[in-house]
């Protein structure tokens, strides 16, 4: 009797423990994308980038684009790290946030504060399910230069006015509760934002930390393992300030590899945790394993 065919399968949450705290990153969905070039290598020859690609045995024409919200306990607080798509992932594969906190055993009301790290729809479409708020308990943190551009337009390119329209609909209407970080500050005890701009006008990371341990949650930095953190010299679509962003993921990269510091990414393969090595004078994704468990 042959067994019929199930498709494919994969975790929807994952947990760790970060001294204190713990840590839970939530796949609110995946897809794959037709076209990967120009995204990436944006100021490449189409050659240039497929020579690369192959050189790294990558598929040069596609890329599986995954969407990884993180939840982290402290046990004084719980704190959301971006929202995903909400409704407007259905086709996509996404906006499964809510359903797969459950899954995780977090309900959405159970949420103290939500952290933006940036305004793109993957990170700021999920703060609402219809008119209400979709984590009705919470107060929100974002950046003030990332909210003040946004809310201004300045340093929007053009390409983004849709994306706009979104952050004016989705967060000015909340931000009776919401704090406006500047570099340095702390969202709660062991959580602090670190400026990395470029991706967009304010991105922002988070160091969370947590007896001795510690943990880079760096949003959109590097948007794929591969292109970005093996080339981060290489221009991406995805960010709004191109050379900005070059300087911010070069400058980060260089201090994670140096420095040995874990991290986790909204975009990095699922569950979005490992390491950044350099090798050979080129940065590679190091997936982590158990380190972070011993």
């Amino acid at each position: 009797m042959t067994a019929t065919r199930l498709g494919d399968a994969r975790a929807t949450h994952h947990r760790i423990a970060l001294g204190e705290f713990e840590v839970t990153a939530v796949l609110e969905g995946s897809g794959v994308n037709d076209g990967i070039h120009p995204i990436f290598g944006h100021d490449q020859t189409k050659e240039t980038f497929c020579e690369y690609a192959v050189a790294r045995r990558m598929p040069a024409d596609r890329f599986e684009h995954v969407f990884i919200p993180v939840l982290v306990n402290t046990e004084n607080a719980l704190v959301l790290f971006d929202t995903g798509l909400g409704a407007m992932g259905a086709e996509r594969g996404a906006g499964k946030l809510r359903e797969r906190m459950l899954e995780a055993g977090y309900s959405p009301d159970a949420v103290d504060i939500v952290v933006i790290t940036h305004s793109h729809p993957d990170h700021i479409a999920g703060l609402w399910d219809g008119d209400k708020p979709a984590f009705p308990n919470a107060r929100y943190a974002i950046g003030r230069v990332e909210y003040d551009g946004w809310s201004s337009g300045e340093k929007i390119p053009p390409q983004r006015a849709q994306n706009r329209e979104l952050f004016l609909k989705t967060v000015p209407p909340l931000a009776e509760k919401t704090t406006f970080l500047e570099p340095g500050d702390s969202v709660v005890s062991g959580i602090t934002a670190v400026e990395s701009y470029g991706h967009s006008v304010g991105h922002m990371s988070f160091m969370i930390e947590s007896g001795n341990r510690s943990l880079l949650l760096w949003g959109d930095v590097a948007n794929h393992f591969v292109f970005s953190v093996g080339k981060p010299e290489w221009q991406v679509g995805f960010d709004d300030l191109k050379d900005e962003a070059i300087a911010t993921r070069t400058r980060i990269l260089d201090w994670v590899a140096t420095d040995d510091v874990p991290v986790i990414g909204f975009h990095m393969p699922f569950p979005g945790i490992g390491f950044v090595e350099r090798i050979g004078g080129e940065y590679r994704w190091i997936p982590e394993s158990y380190r972070l468990r011993v």
